[in-house]
């Protein structure tokens, strides 16, 4: 067995603890749930960070320690210092890989990574989703039928304010009509990026096993490779060159 993939899990964590029916679904804050699926791989190491820590958890020894990063955020966005934001953004370049769940489609990081506004449609009325697995050779499937099944959920709809993804994995589709590209892939610089909708925090999502095994899935694929050093700026010639 390789080197273990270490894993920061990074939450606002403050909705669980301000309203009570958000706290009854995830009483040690949706970090702790995320830390409990990705624990049950022996060979992943999970650290969670959230909002209100110093340099909110994302300290340059923090994320040097980090292989994947996974963002949980909704209400909090502006918050999150711009210092913070562009110090993550390196660090994905580099090749951390980055998991954005559900409304952290709308972070600050999320958006300066894709270049676009990332919004959407949304309607809070918990209503059924089916994830419908449309690139069944992607690795982020393995272990998963041909769609999951989650019987409430906060809708998202077209248009996703989002440059084309580099592979769909999955498209869901709600009882009220709407579809929406909730499994996208994305690579930035070195760094693998994995865009996953379901998981509003009145509903028990992060308990539904497929779903859990979907994000261990994508932090396995997100993970860095070894690869050659990339270089930059001015070079030395490989090859004599004749002076002209």
């Amino acid at each position: 067995m390789g080197s273990p993939i270490n894993v920061l899990i990074w939450n606002e964590y403050r909705q669980e603890r301000e309203e009570e029916r958000i706290a009854k679904v995830y009483p040690n804050g949706i970090h702790a749930q995320l830390a409990n699926l990705l624990g049950e791989d022996g060979d992943v190491t999970v650290r969670t960070a959230t909002l209100d820590e110093p340099e909110h958890g994302l300290t340059d020894d923090a994320l040097a320690a980090t292989d994947v990063l996974v963002w949980w955020g909704h209400m909090h966005h502006d918050e999150v210092a711009d210092e913070v934001v562009e110090r993550v953004r390196r660090r994905v370049l580099d090749g951390m890989g980055l998991i954005v769940l559900h409304s952290a489609h709308f972070s600050k990081l999320f958006k300066a990574l894709m270049g676009t506004t990332c919004n959407l449609k949304w309607r809070a009325d918990g209503e059924k989703e089916r994830l419908w697995v449309v690139d069944p050779t992607h690795p982020i499937v393995e272990g998963i039928g041909e769609y999951i099944e989650l019987p409430e959920e906060e809708m998202y709809g077209e248009h996703f304010d989002v440059p084309a993804p580099e592979a769909l994995v999955f498209v869901s589709w709600f009882a009220g009509g709407e579809v929406f590209r909730s499994g996208a892939c994305y690579s930035r610089g070195a760094g693998k990026i994995f865009y996953f909708r379901p998981g509003h925090e009145r509903h028990p999502t992060y308990y539904d096993p497929a779903i859990g095994r979907v994000i261990r899935n994508a932090v396995r694929w997100a993970a860095p490779v070894a690869r050659p050093q990339r270089t930059f700026d001015l070079v030395p010639a490989l090859e004599p060159i004749e002076a002209r």
